[in-house]
């Protein structure tokens, strides 16, 4: 059974950065897709970013494209997200998230996920 465990979540000023942890356990992650979401109040869920444990490719959507970068530690089976240039838009609880197969940008595809870290970002 896939447990995923996010980390590293808080507040930060804008402008400031902010790195979560994945901790994934349970099975070998290879050919799997571990993926970032975030929910703000009243919003959907959202695609952030998403890695593949294979080749190490990435997607992004474009609202963080230059300031998110995604990677993952093979050996500590645990996925980053690097998070600068942080906006007050960018307050959400984060979810970690693993599928496998193929990069999906739809929360609906992934079948495991963390319980979410809070980041706040204040102006």
């Amino acid at each position: 059974q896939v447990h995923l465990v996010e980390s590293g979540g808080g507040l930060a000023q804008a402008g400031g950065s902010l790195r979560l942890s994945c901790a994934a356990s349970g099975r070998t992650f290879s050919n799997y897709v571990m993926g970032w979401f975030r929910q703000a109040p009243g919003k959907e869920r959202e695609f952030v970013a998403a890695v593949s444990w294979n080749d190490g490719s990435t997607k992004y959507a474009d609202s963080v494209k230059g300031r998110f970068t995604i990677s993952r530690d093979n050996a500590k089976n645990t996925v980053y997200l690097q998070m600068n240039s942080l906006t007050p838009e960018d307050t959400a609880v984060f979810y970690c998230a693993a599928r496998r197969g193929l990069i999906y940008y739809g929360s609906t595809y992934y079948a495991n996920w963390g319980q979410g870290t809070q980041v706040t970002v204040s102006s």
